[in-house]
């Protein structure tokens, strides 16, 4: 499933609205890439609200998206994380070390201004 990106002045804003396969994890990771240097975004907020699963592939493509981003110019924010997700990833040793993380998108688009 192909995640939509729109494009909000500066900042590119993903939304994922269903489970993902591996190889939909790494297309996105290669659009927001390539979408970064095109609109020379500086920042981009990816909106996890509907993930209800957030297994090890997942967690580390997020991982990559914000180091290649970053090493693009562009700050990475993770809005919408609900809250069995996260208690489930702290149990399973899954982190986002150095990535910001927000509430909603809100909060994600006040962390980039």
């Amino acid at each position: 499933m192909k995640v939509p990106i729109l494009k909000q002045g500066n900042i590119l804003i993903a939304t994922i609205q269903s489970a993902l396969t591996d190889n939909d994890l790494l297309s996105l990771q290669d659009n927001l890439a390539h979408q970064v240097i095109q609109y020379r975004s500086q920042g981009v907020v990816i909106d996890i609200t509907e993930l209800d699963v957030m297994d090890s592939f997942a967690t580390r493509t997020l991982r990559n998206i914000a180091n290649i981003l970053k090493l693009r110019g562009a700050k990475t924010i993770i809005v919408g994380m609900q809250p069995d997700v996260a208690f489930a990833m702290v149990q399973l040793g899954l982190t986002l070390p150095d990535i910001k993380t927000a509430r909603d998108l809100d909060e994600g688009l006040t962390l980039l201004k």
